[in-house]
């Protein structure tokens, strides 16, 4: 079937790289006579710990390559932007966004959270964002999305049947999410991602904004959003805002860029790099997935908007790893400079306090504990309070 082949052009594994990965024949995974028992898990310490050891000595050998050859050469790669290279942050500086920025409310964080409840009758996403600052400041909004496959819209109740059973069989499986669900992917991550930028530009008052994630990510700009292009230009002109205040800093917290964390693996406590516009980015997001007008849109948005947003990697402190942040060319040190104040208020961590404030505020104010009860409430009054319930939420703990 056409649904089984391979997604989204992602090339299979073969056999080759497993084994090149893992320094390990297939065929020697796959004999359960090399497992070890339960009661010998103890054997593996000696092996886990050479492995690490060996790993940190490799990685940290790489890092001295990368400081000598990689990072005297950003500068000159086709492409980067008029402030790529290697700086440094003193302490006096970051102690002057302390007191000028950061805490008088001059920064304000946006984070958002999703919980899904996910039945046969019906699926409820719940959507929660908060912005927050450090003097206090802080709103909260949130809306609920009720997804129901059968609606009784038809007046023939067999063919209201049979569309059920279609509509039903693109979905994933109960309780999971499927990236073959594409509505449940617009109404999940594309619509939070949506949220989160839209309040931290509308309804925040602070001079720069701080996000959390891709200034412009994928779940802004797939195919979902660009089957109309009305629907396209509504998150295209959302991050051209951006670029137009300028004073705005993004950090991820797991980006899919393990070869920029490697970058960023070279980093002293301090440092930052800035090394590319967020044209490639968009360059290779448009390959294959637009058309025509759509196309056209995305064309002008990588040509007018993506060259103002640069990509770069800090370190706040020797405990802690890198993060990439994304800022505009303008004012990409003081961003840098900004997340390096606030990150270094947690140098275990080295991610930015506010927002962690903003996740924490949100996980309270919209967690899943009391959003899973009081929708178990209502299956008890509806009549059910078991039978479409999912076998995680009837176990016994």
């Amino acid at each position: 079937m056409e649904d089984d082949k391979q997604e989204a052009g992602k090339p299979a594994a073969n056999l080759a790289e497993f084994e090149d990965a893992y320094d390990e024949k297939l065929s020697d995974t796959l004999d359960l006579d090399t497992w070890t028992l339960g009661k010998d898990v103890a054997a593996f310490l000696d092996r886990t710990e050479q492995e690490i050891a060996e790993a940190v000595e490799r990685e940290s050998a790489a890092a001295k390559y990368v400081r000598d050859i990689i990072f005297p050469q950003i500068p000159t790669v086709p492409g980067a932007p008029k402030n790529a290279g290697k700086y440094e942050a003193r302490r006096i500086d970051l102690e002057r966004v302390h007191r000028g920025l950061l805490f008088n409310g001059g920064v304000e964080a946006c984070d958002g959270t999703r919980v899904v409840h996910d039945t046969l009758p019906l699926t409820i996403t719940q959507i929660g964002v908060c912005l927050v600052s450090y003097n206090g400041q802080q709103g909260s909004w949130a809306h609920r999305l009720y997804r129901r496959d059968l609606r009784a819209k038809m007046p023939d109740p067999v063919e209201e049947i049979l569309d059920l059973l279609q509509r039903r069989e693109k979905r994933g499986g109960q309780g999971q999410e499927d990236d073959k669900d594409k509505l449940s992917e617009l109404a999940g991550r594309g619509i939070m991602a949506w949220a989160e930028r839209a309040i931290l530009r509308g309804k925040s008052t602070a001079p720069w904004r701080m996000g959390h994630g891709h200034p412009a990510p994928y779940e802004l700009l797939p195919n979902l959003w660009a089957n109309n292009i009305e629907m396209l230009r509504i998150p295209l002109e959302l991050i051209q805002w951006y670029v137009e205040h300028k004073r705005f800093v993004f950090i991820p917290s797991a980006p899919r860029k393990r070869h920029w964390l490697t970058l960023g693996n070279a980093l002293r406590p301090l440092e930052y790099i800035i090394f590319q516009t967020l044209q490639p980015e968009i360059e290779r997001l448009i390959t294959g997935h637009y058309r025509d007008d759509k196309l056209r849109a995305m064309k002008a948005f990588h040509d007018d908007v993506a060259p103002h947003i640069v990509v770069g990697m800090y370190r706040a402190s020797l405990a802690a790893p890198p993060y990439i942040f994304y800022a505009h060319v303008d004012q990409a040190e003081v961003a840098a400079h900004i997340a390096l104040a606030d990150s270094i208020l947690q140098e275990h961590r080295g991610f930015p306090m506010l927002v962690d404030l903003a996740d924490t505020v949100c996980r309270t104010t919209f967690g899943a504990d009391e959003f899973t009860s009081s929708v178990q409430m209502a299956y008890g009054d509806a009549g059910e309070p078991l039978r479409y319930l999912g076998e995680r939420e009837t176990r016994s703990r």
